[in-house]
């Protein structure tokens, strides 16, 4: 049976660094699947699960997660990511104009034109998973590799690349504000374990072994209601709670994605520590954690037909030694 972390680790009222301590290292998966693992929680989905998930699909009704990767993104420089920058290198104009080289096709010109396009930005401006190679602590990464394993090249253990053919199976939507019977959740609100499982219970859905898990808190929504990202990107926000952390660790589940910038409760229950659940669930656990997920359509959806469970595909691009990847996940009813 999973470690209950929660009844292992008492969290106090003012949580430190030192409660973050005790909570990694009662839900670290350090060496569980071996010395070389370099999947972490990915490694409970299994084939069989894939095909349970697949029966998920009835209707064939598509549903996109991901944010548009334009200027119009939520992003304001902080930690140096800016939104996509979007760029021809050959557009419609040339074609009309006959400005392209006239021998580019090699002489066989006379009736095709094409157009050309580059993409430019931070890996995490956008929908986006976090590598397991993304946060270090106390000098390690996941699995207890040293920290130098991602250098000035990128990452040659826990890279985003390890994931690319992993990240499908049952998806379930938490939807935390409804089932409280609100519209957004508040920002600085915490997402605890008992909101988790009732929200479940309410909604009618298990969660369960390699599950990948999408809570909503409703704060994209907000933003977009307000027609305005204000301090989406890293002010204060609705998440996930140290008191979630058990709760995530006892369910077994692959992978776990929010609607908001950062996945956890902003500002941190931790004063000495920037984004502690970051440092327990990618570090130790080894949790792919996603941000930025719009659920929006895919809660509404979820709300009118009563089923909170779906086929879900988010594999990442396989950019090698990336510690994160923009996504565009798709939930199948």
């Amino acid at each position: 049976m999973p470690v209950d972390v929660g009844a292992r680790v008492a969290i106090p009222a003012a949580p430190t660094i030192e409660t973050v301590r005790a909570l990694a290292e009662h839900c670290s998966n350090w060496g569980r699947w071996g010395p070389d693992d370099e999947l972490g929680t990915l490694n409970f989905i299994a084939p069989a699960d894939i095909v349970a998930a697949a029966s998920l699909v009835r209707d064939g009704r598509t549903f996109s997660l991901s944010i548009p990767l334009d200027d119009a993104g939520p992003q304001t420089g902080g930690f140096g990511r800016f939104n996509p920058i979007h760029l021809m290198i050959r557009d419609g104009n040339a074609a009309v104009t006959e400005t392209v080289v006239r021998d580019f096709y090699g002489g066989r010109d006379r009736w095709i034109r094409g157009t050309d396009d580059v993409l430019i930005l931070p890996l995490q401006s956008g929908t986006q998973w976090d590598a397991l190679g993304h946060i270090v602590f106390e000098k390690k990464i996941y699995n207890g590799y040293p920290a130098t394993d991602v250098g000035s090249r990128g990452a040659i253990r826990n890279d985003i690349a390890k994931a690319r053919a992993k990240v499908v199976g049952r998806g379930v939507l938490l939807d935390v504000p409804r089932s409280k019977g609100r519209a957004w959740l508040d920002a600085g609100e915490a997402i605890t374990a008992a909101d988790l499982e009732e929200c479940a219970r309410l909604q009618a859905v298990t969660v369960g072994r390699g599950d990948i898990v999408l809570v909503r808190t409703g704060q994209l929504g907000h933003c977009r209601a307000d027609g305005a990202w204000g301090d989406y990107a890293g002010g204060s926000a609705p998440g996930l709670g140290l008191d979630a952390v058990g709760w995530i660790r006892d369910h077994e589940i692959a992978a776990l994605a929010t609607d908001t910038w950062g996945a956890e409760v902003l500002p941190n229950q931790t004063e000495d520590v920037f984004q502690p659940l970051h440092i327990i669930l990618i570090v130790h656990m080894g949790l792919l954690l996603g941000e930025i997920f719009d659920l929006e359509a895919l809660a509404a959806d979820c709300a009118q037909d009563g089923r909170y469970e779906f086929f879900f595909s988010a594999p990442p691009l396989p950019i090698t030694g990336a510690v994160g990847s923009p996504v565009n996940p798709i939930a199948i009813k």
